[in-house]
């Protein structure tokens, strides 16, 4: 079945250590994307995503201003940060394996997320929802090292999706 991201419901947060001391907890408010569920044969699932960079939020406006700019997410060159599954695996249960190419700062990356397929209502109103973690190495994703030495080289990502089924199954890829 195809489902179109609820851009209302989900949310991306990411969680990052800062100079060992705190962590600093953030958002993007602009989620979009469709992905394909196959329930009888996983491998042919797949997901696209992408968000609006410039939607970040860690409740701290001149935070949010400085990570906007071209010292880390440089947002008026690279508009979006990208998401695009190369393979499902079930794992059991309502675990999954999902991996893909994360598109961040012009570099393309592979991660894999652990999903959890939560849950799938039917009817005029179907809706799917999964949650998915990942933890990225930010130095694989072409930020500079000097500039981001007070943070560690690892942040956490959370996903909480939403989806809605699409009525036509022919609706194409994002790609």
């Amino acid at each position: 079945m195809l489902w179109e991201i609820d851009s209302n419901r989900s949310r991306v947060s990411f969680a990052l250590r800062v100079m060992s001391i705190t962590t600093t907890r953030g958002s993007f408010g602009t989620l979009q994307g469709q992905l394909h569920i196959d329930e009888q044969n996983p491998v042919n699932s797949w997901v696209e995503a992408e968000v609006d960079a410039a939607s970040i939020n860690t409740h701290n406006r001149m935070r949010d201003n400085h990570l906007r700019s071209n010292a880390f997410f440089a947002v008026k060159k690279y508009p979006t940060i990208a998401f695009k599954s190369t393979g499902v695996e079930h794992i059991g249960g309502s675990a999954y394996k999902v991996t893909g190419t994360l598109a961040l700062l012009g570099t393309t990356k592979p991660v894999t997320f652990d999903v959890a397929y939560n849950a799938q209502s039917a009817g005029v109103d179907a809706c799917a929802d999964l949650t998915a973690s990942a933890t990225i190495n930010r130095d694989d994703l072409g930020w500079n090292r000097l500039v981001h030495a007070a943070a560690d080289k690892t942040a956490s990502i959370e996903i909480a999706l939403v989806a809605v089924q699409k009525v036509d199954s022919a609706y194409p890829r994002l790609t």
